[in-house]
């Protein structure tokens, strides 16, 4: 048996071995049911004010929120609320709930990497990238009491 025929066969099983691995590490349904419920609650309801935007003008943003994995809203100095639902749960956005991204330009738009912030003994690293969506105007729903 020569070396590399060798390897070939001790390596055969790592594919099962492999799958096995990244399904013990799957969320189960209700952890992913508990994750949906809070980001259910951090997230305000809004009710659509206007079509869905491609861009929005970056030097006019008064502050982001990170509401979950998936959806950042954008305050504007004018009043306006954008919300952007990622097309894909960003891992590790909610930790600090911060966000930032390089620009070369005055637009912040659709597809454009965004990364999570997050705090390590008091210095900030970027974390995972991860697209924006649509950028659709939006109004807070008031809660009545």
């Amino acid at each position: 048996m020569t070396p590399r025929t060798h390897l070939a066969l001790a390596l055969a099983p790592l594919p099962l071995t492999a799958a096995l691995v990244l399904a013990a590490c799957a969320p189960s349904p209700e952890a992913e049911a508990a994750r949906a419920a809070r980001d259910a609650e951090r997230t305000p309801a809004v009710t659509v004010v206007g079509e869905g935007q491609t861009c929005i003008t970056q030097s006019q943003i008064r502050q982001s929120i990170v509401r979950s994995d998936s959806v950042i809203d954008f305050e504007m100095r004018s009043g306006k609320v954008y919300r952007s639902t990622l097309p894909n749960r960003c891992p590790g956005l909610t930790i600090d709930r911060s966000i930032s991204w390089e620009n070369s330009i005055d637009q912040l738009c659709r597809q454009q990497i965004v990364y999570s912030l997050q705090n390590f003994a008091g210095t900030l690293q970027r974390g995972a990238g991860c697209g924006l969506g649509e950028f659709v105007p939006v109004e807070y729903v008031k809660v009545r009491e």
